[in-house]
């Protein structure tokens, strides 16, 4: 069965046309790895060798795993932390190279979405919120609420790409026509 990285998930929801023309049409994305990937990566990798409890006393963490690769029947992907909070729910924790801008952008909290999920499968735990932490922020900390709505929705596109790829079926592109503009697949893509 085909299962999905959270970032696949997010491309889905940017435009459903992703899922078609990666997986139907088989054309590769020319991603370019922009500097912010690659120094966040970085920051990840330093993350994890300091400062390992400065946060999570903050939250009121009891135990804690790094680096998890979890799977589940539609989705994978690795999570850079797995927190057992005080009141016995989990919570996945994501390192961000990026600046607090007084909001959580979608993709930030779709990727927790699908990092809940993973979680809830894996463990047999509820989970009901992440945390993000804002690198470029002085380490700054957001709680992110994370509802059955949202874990709903996640499985809904899931299923959705599904019926793109197992039905060859090409998708509407997006409603929002400004997306169209730095979208890769912009030159082969009918409007």
């Amino acid at each position: 069965m085909q299962s999905f990285y959270p970032s696949q998930i997010i491309e889905y929801l940017y435009c459903p046309r992703y899922t078609y023309f990666e997986y139907v049409l088989r054309i590769p994305q020319n991603e370019v790895k922009y500097f912010k990937v690659e120094r966040g990566r970085e920051i990840h990798d330093e993350k994890l060798e300091r400062n390992k409890e400065y946060l999570r006393k903050k939250i009121g963490v009891t135990r804690k795993w790094t680096d998890m690769y979890l799977g589940n029947d539609y989705l994978r992907g690795k999570v850079d932390e797995v927190l057992e909070l005080e009141d016995g729910s989990y919570a996945p924790l994501d390192y961000k190279f990026a600046l607090w801008k007084d909001r959580i952008f979608e993709t930030y909290a779709q990727q927790l979405y699908c990092y809940a999920i993973l979680i809830e499968d894996t463990y047999n735990k509820p989970v009901n919120k992440g945390f993000l932490v804002y690198t470029r922020s002085r380490n700054k900390l957001v709680e992110v609420p994370i509802d059955e709505n949202a874990k709903s929705k996640v499985r809904q596109s899931t299923g959705e790409m599904l019926k793109i790829i197992d039905g060859n079926k090409f998708p509407k592109a997006t409603k929002f026509k400004k997306r169209c503009l730095n979208c890769t697949y912009r030159n082969i893509c009918t409007k």
